[in-house]
């Protein structure tokens, strides 16, 4: 038999071989922390995602000092209210003195270096657990950008650094844009959830936040899963509208939509290692079927091959512990 004169494996033999032509590397520079903030002091446990948790206030700063000494350079902050404090259009979302904003504050104060995101959407701050105002049965797209435009200020007002509007309607980008802009608020940077699909992998961060829905779905807002044109066209509008950084979400099942928004678009690309795919990993570690750690790192190596420039992920600490043991990035 005759072997080509180019030997694959020849390059593969050593660690420090297979280092040097490593086409692909993942470090903490691209980690996002999201971070759930409750009212109170004490956190507590989320039971569908082991290992994280809803936090105060003061437990968010201290997480946002372990990014940092971690190499972790952004969180984006969740804020889940009490029952009382939700209302039919998601008031409290705006709300000067909420939990993400006096969040934001802390951490600015005790981290000024690190990059604060706030996510914009009212599904953790209604009744009804959608993204906006209801109106007839379903989300009233341009009532509900009212409201974001009021949220966004609010944010900048805390001293966030990005605004990432994440309910999928049409012209949030635009809309947060314009307010944002027309306060003076210029330099505050949008990611927007610009390909965020109708997926069943959010299961665990609905309880995480409690936004599960009273009625109905997300369908006629968030995207059909089938659909890969489209996401383009929904990233081009965007663009157009004024996004910094354009996100898609969930990222596992959707590795082929970053790589082609990756193709498409000069702008950074973000990607969601959503709350289902986390708990996959940990389920099956748990059960013995896969090497966790090893699990961790190609996942979000993957996401990080398919295009995307920064990925928001529950694994960013422990990740980042991976890394920092490894001596170098992989």
């Amino acid at each position: 038999m005759q072997f080509p004169e180019y030997r694959p494996r020849r390059l593969r033999r050593t660690e420090s071989l297979r280092r040097l032509v490593r086409e692909t590397r993942l470090s903490t520079d691209g980690f996002i922390y999201p971070i759930f903030v409750r009212p109170g002091n004490e956190p507590k446990p989320i039971a569908s995602m082991p290992g994280q948790s809803q936090v105060s206030v003061d437990g968010a700063v201290k997480l946002a000092e372990e990014c940092w000494k971690l190499g972790v350079p952004a969180v984006i902050l969740f804020g889940v209210p009490d029952d009382a404090q939700k209302d039919a259009v998601g008031s409290y979302a705006w709300n000067e003195d909420g939990l993400v904003q006096r969040a934001c504050r802390a951490i600015k104060k005790a981290v000024p270096e690190l990059t604060v995101m706030l996510d914009a959407c009212f599904d953790e701050y209604t009744t009804h657990g959608h993204c906006g105002v209801v109106t007839d049965g379903d989300v009233d797209n341009d009532a509900t950008l009212e409201n974001l435009g009021r949220v966004a200020l609010s944010f900048a007002h805390a001293g966030c650094d990005v605004v990432a509007p994440s309910g999928m309607m049409d012209g949030f980008v635009g809309y947060t844009r314009e307010s944002l802009d027309e306060e003076g608020f210029e330099n505050i940077a949008i990611m927007a959830y610009s390909a965020k699909y109708a997926s069943c992998f959010y299961g665990p961060f609905r309880e995480a936040a409690g936004t599960a829905s009273q009625f109905g779905h997300r369908k006629t807002y968030q995207m059909d899963p089938a659909n890969g044109h489209e996401a383009i066209r929904e990233v081009d509008l965007d663009v157009g509208e004024g996004a910094d950084i354009i996100m898609v979400k969930p990222a596992l099942a959707y590795l082929d939509v970053i790589a082609r928004v990756h193709d498409e678009v000069d702008l950074p690309i973000a990607a969601y290692n959503v709350s289902g795919e986390y708990a996959m990993l940990k389920a099956a570690a748990e059960r013995g079927w896969i090497d966790h750690d090893r699990a961790v790192l190609e996942t979000l190596t993957s996401i990080r091959r398919a295009g995307a420039d920064m990925i928001l992920t529950y694994h960013a600490l422990e990740a980042a512990r991976l890394l920092a043991k490894a001596g170098t990035a992989r």
